[in-house]
């Protein structure tokens, strides 16, 4: 903790001696990484912008994450900005890197913040950010968070009332182990996975489906080949599989009108019907075939 704590204290150090730079000089430093790889110059440019950083951290340290860990995902946004900075253009380096240091902060607090991982839209963020904000200062002034505050934030943000009111229920509370007992003085008690309603079917329920679609397709392959060739073409193109085709493409490629391939498709389907009924007449007891 003592090691880690030093560290701390070496890094504001090194951020309030390393000096401010000029708009020239970011320029020209910002140039030389970005056209040829300057190692030297990266390291001048991002040291001298090291206060950004570790401002920009103090404001999320609210969030009780580590502060170094804030200031080290920081200066991955400083990187990220370095890299993408263009020196050609009118504006100062550190107006750049603000947003790229913030962003990287943000995600990492979205990440970290809850084991619950909440949304990582740019609405969602900003919700997330802003109700907080919202939130403590309403705490300050006594007023709850009630249904017109609610609404307010969602117009503001842009996003349903409903979002707002699932983070705000979130940032309410802390986080539950589905694992932890219901009664918290008795270790034995049931966990809430106990109480999940698992909604997929039952591993006999599989099985039996399974089954039963097998044999379906084994009564629709002995009734398929009661159909002539071009019945069979004609339902396998327009029935059995994905993307089925139109009856004009079909009757061009096999020389008839699009009303005769309707008529011969209508005929092979009514030839499965009578062949299925024929052979498994419970089938019919069932709806019978659908011919879809």
């Amino acid at each position: 903790m003592a090691s880690h704590d030093g560290d701390q204290r070496e890094l504001v150090r090194a951020a309030m001696r390393a000096p401010y730079l000029e708009r020239g000089e970011e320029q020209s430093l910002a140039a030389a990484w970005r056209e040829d790889a300057d190692a030297e110059a990266l390291h001048h440019l991002t040291e001298a912008h090291l206060r950004l950083v570790l401002s920009t951290a103090r404001r999320f340290r609210s969030f009780g994450l580590p502060f170094a860990d804030l200031v080290q995902e920081g200066f991955v946004g400083l990187l990220e900005a370095a890299a993408r900075f263009e020196p050609e253009r009118d504006v100062r380096f550190s107006t750049y890197a603000m947003w790229w240091v913030r962003a990287a902060m943000q995600d990492y607090v979205l990440r970290n913040w809850s084991i619950v991982r909440g949304g990582t839209s740019s609405s969602q963020k900003a919700l997330f950010f802003n109700l907080r904000r919202l939130r403590a200062k309403l705490a300050r002034t006594g007023e709850a968070a009630g249904n017109r505050v609610l609404g307010e934030i969602a117009s503001a943000v842009g996003v349903p009332v409903a979002d707002v009111e699932q983070m705000n229920a979130r940032l309410a509370g802390p986080d539950i182990s589905l694992n932890a007992p219901l009664q918290e003085t008795d270790a034995a008690s049931d966990s809430r996975q106990d109480f999940l309603v698992d909604r997929d079917p039952l591993p006999d329920e599989i099985v039996v489906d399974a089954i039963d679609q097998e044999r379906r397709r084994k009564w629709l392959r002995e009734a398929l080949g009661e159909l002539t060739e071009r019945e069979l073409r004609i339902v396998k193109e327009r029935r059995l599989r994905e993307g089925s085709a139109t009856l004009e493409s079909l009757g061009a490629s096999l020389g008839i009108s699009k009303e005769r391939v309707r008529q011969i498709e209508t005929k092979a389907l009514d030839k499965l019907r009578a062949a299925l009924l024929r052979e498994h007449p419970e089938v019919e007891g069932a709806g019978g075939p659908s011919g879809d």
